[in-house]
């Protein structure tokens, strides 16, 4: 696994200073690995089914000299004349649970917005890529914090987490300071019937302060499994036209790297 996630060897012809040497980074523990993948009902109302979401570990990229998760959350379906097409990627550091990168890309009723926002914790800042149809512009600006994470890696984030009920966990690691502290109050338990089967979870409400999936006026609920996979197996959120329900349809398990040697190669 080492091997598979260093990066290609220099061309001799390059020029230039020699590349660094790498280094060896524990790999941090965690519920969740490579090829886990959740496929989701979307409900709405008494619309009943009219879409579904699919969360995936896809794979593992090297972001920067970095390996990272690469973790693609899609949401397609609607009623007429109000239909959602969102896709969020986020590129999660394995060893440093950080975020290196953020693809947002949202299309709802009344409401479009894709940008690519890039993490330098080192450099302290972020680069933004916002698309629009006349021309796309480039906005940059200062971390909240030397651990940045965005809206899908604070998902996985939280999976990592005790959550004990009653508690409410304080997390000032949002990318931006508008949206800090992020806060995630568990609520309780609750045994929940789905297409995927019976489940015991423990639900959680996370509160990020901008706009979008958690949102303090989303009052977002999310059901993980009381286990130690930590399963995402229900979400309820508000978008623009309602409230919309996922609930698990099927899951895979994915591979964790721990299994795999324990560390990884990194650029220091």
């Amino acid at each position: 696994m080492a091997l598979l996630l260093a990066a290609a060897p220099v061309s001799a012809a390059q020029t230039g200073p020699p590349p660094v040497r790498w280094m060896e980074q524990p790999i941090a523990p965690v519920p969740f690995g490579v090829g886990e993948r959740m496929e989701y009902d979307v409900k709405y109302g008494i619309f009943g089914t009219i879409g579904k979401g699919v969360l995936h570990v896809t794979e593992i990229d090297t972001i920067r000299g970095n390996p990272s998760y690469h973790i693609d959350f899609t949401l397609k379906g609607g009623i007429p004349f109000a239909k959602v097409d969102d896709r969020h990627q986020s590129w999660l550091d394995v060893s440093r649970l950080i975020s290196h990168r953020y693809d947002q890309d949202v299309d709802e009723v009344g409401y479009q917005r894709h940008r690519i926002v890039d993490f330098f914790p080192r450099e302290g800042r972020w680069e933004q890529l916002v698309r629009r149809k006349e021309k796309d512009e480039v906005e940059t600006g200062e971390l909240a914090t030397e651990e940045p994470l965005d809206d899908i890696s604070f998902l996985y984030y939280v999976r990592t987490l005790p959550l004990e009920v009653g508690e409410t966990y304080t997390i000032p690691r949002y990318w931006k300071d508008e949206g800090n502290p992020v806060t995630v109050q568990v609520l309780r338990r609750e045994k929940v019937k789905l297409p995927a089967g019976e489940f015991e979870t423990i639900v959680v409400r996370p509160i990020i302060k901008t706009k979008g999936l958690f949102s303090e006026g989303g009052e977002a609920e999310v059901f993980f499994t009381d286990d130690d996979r930590r399963l995402l197996v229900q979400l309820k959120t508000k978008v623009s036209f309602g409230t919309l329900n996922l609930v698990l349809k099927t899951f895979e398990e994915g591979t964790g790297l721990a299994s795999a040697g324990g560390s990884v190669g990194r650029r220091p």
